[in-house]
């Protein structure tokens, strides 16, 4: 059996001679009428490029469950691309218990999980774990910006150690100090592993804004060392943290979190309340218009100025007036009317 050799190091007895710097005798020969007495340059071989042993073996699982959308399992993808020390696995059936990632995580020689939870395929949760001993944390997963949907400027080398960047708060509360070193453990990774590559040219920012955590990922540039964005971004508002993996003893819950069936809830109660009183107006604009008038009194004073009309005698009339010929034809009307007065000047004279 072919025993190993160490990196860096030859075998005995194939050792290469380092070459050493000629003689002054030899390496410069004797300047002639305009020529330099400089020393030729000296070759030397470069060390290779990772020369530590990789002692931090921490390896993170990064799956999901079944039933999330393309949002997230892009989410996945790049997060498994941002960290080398990431291994895959194929999603977890529903039905199982959560306990059971603590096998498959042992399946597959990993220390660290992170595992997407969905759940009416709308609500995504992500489980952050140390296995098998525990703690386990459980986020909600809000405002998910992916990669290839941001279309940043930012660029980074694949495989490179991010630097870790982290708010102020999670120094000054118990919970957040148990979470920052959760997060160091699975987000950082570890020096002169087989896959990284020994440069450090993005940060991993942690920020608590709102009672969540915000996530960034940024690049830095050499020229001016500012921050360009690469991606991706989420939120993550902590539920609860779990002294086991995956479950045990609750160590922290927060009492700000809403899960979101509440949170849909009071907006359908908002929406209705709204309809109901645009409703009850409308009632009320019905009554008052079927109600009675009020009647206003009178105002005695209205009388003054009117003055009584004359009254008229009354005449009875006792004999019926003659009825008038209903005559179509208005020549023959004419001749009626002159044999009536013929016949009147003739009683008259």
């Amino acid at each position: 059996m072919a025993a190993k050799r160490k990196r860096g190091a030859l075998a005995a007895g194939k050792a290469k001679r380092p070459r050493s710097a000629p003689s002054a005798a030899e390496a410069v020969p004797e300047a002639g009428p305009g020529e330099s007495s400089l020393p030729p340059q000296e070759y030397s071989i470069p060390p290779p490029v990772s020369q530590g042993r990789w002692k931090n073996k921490e390896r993170v699982l990064i799956f999901s469950s079944r039933g999330i959308n393309f949002r997230t399992r892009h989410l996945m993808q790049d997060l498994r691309t941002l960290m080398p020390h990431s291994k895959a696995d194929t999603k977890m059936d529903r039905k199982d218990q959560l306990f059971v990632i603590n096998e498959v995580c042992e399946m597959k020689n990993c220390n660290k999980c992170i595992f997407f939870e969905a759940k009416k395929k709308q609500d995504l949760y992500m489980w952050l774990s140390n296995t098998p001993q525990g703690p386990s944390a459980k986020f909600l997963v809000q405002n998910i910006h992916t990669l290839a949907e941001l279309k940043m400027t930012g660029n980074c080398l694949r495989g490179s150690r991010p630097l870790l960047s982290f708010d102020p708060i999670f120094d000054q509360e118990p919970h957040y100090a148990l979470l920052k070193e959760l997060f160091i453990q699975i987000f950082g990774t570890p020096q002169y592993h087989p896959k990284s590559q020994p440069f450090v040219d993005h940060v991993f920012t942690f920020t608590i804004t709102d009672e969540r955590i915000w996530f960034r990922n940024y690049q830095i540039i050499e020229e001016d060392a500012s921050l360009v964005e690469i991606g991706p971004r989420f939120v993550l508002n902590l539920i609860k943290i779990f002294q086991g993996s995956f479950g045990g003893p609750t160590l922290y819950e927060n009492p700000h979190y809403r899960s979101p069936n509440m949170h849909r809830r009071l907006i359908k109660l908002s929406v209705a309340a709204k309809f109901r009183e645009k409703q009850q107006v409308k009632e009320v604009q019905k009554i008052k218009k079927k109600g009675t008038k009020v009647l206003v009194e009178e105002d005695p004073t209205e009388v003054v100025f009117e003055t009584p009309a004359e009254e008229k005698p009354v005449e009875i009339q006792l004999v019926k007036p003659e009825s008038k010929p209903i005559v179509k034809d208005k020549k023959k009307l004419r001749k009626i009317q002159r044999k009536k007065q013929k016949k009147l000047f003739r009683t008259e004279g």
